[in-house]
């Protein structure tokens, strides 16, 4: 009997010990995250990674000036309209599309990729740009601890981190 119990303990140890490494291995330190949004009948969608600031120096520091990003972590940030539409400055038909950025101090180079299957920003290829465009930085008053893209219904997009905000529409 005693036996009995002293398994049977350790089996709800040993399964309680699995069920929370498995819980611990399904959060990520940057979550993929969604943003969509239908504007003019086109459905955008935004796929990216959500890092976290943690005390950490954003722009200028974790994220390099004037260098090429996959805006997020992990694989790199796409875009997808369903019907042909105007990026920014941009015509820019159906289909998906990586979105990268060169953060700058007081403005951004929004970038249009025609690869999105990537990993960051590692094989980004210059001749494989739709075309780019730039755009102002607004400085927060508050710190944004996670990074996100939001999408509004009038087609603006906010990238939003730590005390940054940049935005262009899509039309």
């Amino acid at each position: 009997m005693k036996k009995n119990i002293t398994i049977t303990a350790y089996s709800f140890l040993i399964a309680c010990l699995m069920a929370g490494t498995s819980l611990h291995a399904q959060q990520k330190a940057s979550p993929p995250k969604v943003s969509k949004a239908t504007v003019n009948g086109t459905d955008i969608t935004i796929n990216y990674s959500s890092p976290s600031k943690k005390g950490r120096d954003i722009y200028g520091g974790l994220v390099p000036f004037d260098k090429v990003w996959r805006t997020g972590a992990n694989e790199a940030t796409t875009l997808e309209l369903s019907k042909d539409a105007k990026v920014g400055e941009l015509d820019v038909k159906a289909g998906k599309y990586a979105l990268f950025t060169i953060p700058g101090k007081s403005e951004w180079t929004i970038i249009i990729n025609s690869n999105a299957k990537q990993w960051g920003a590692y094989d980004y290829d210059k001749s494989k740009d739709i075309g780019r465009f730039k755009v102002s930085t607004t400085s927060l008053d508050d710190v944004i601890e996670s990074f996100a893209i939001n999408i509004s219904d009038a087609g603006v997009v906010s990238i939003v981190w730590d005390q940054t905000k940049v935005e262009f529409t899509i039309k």
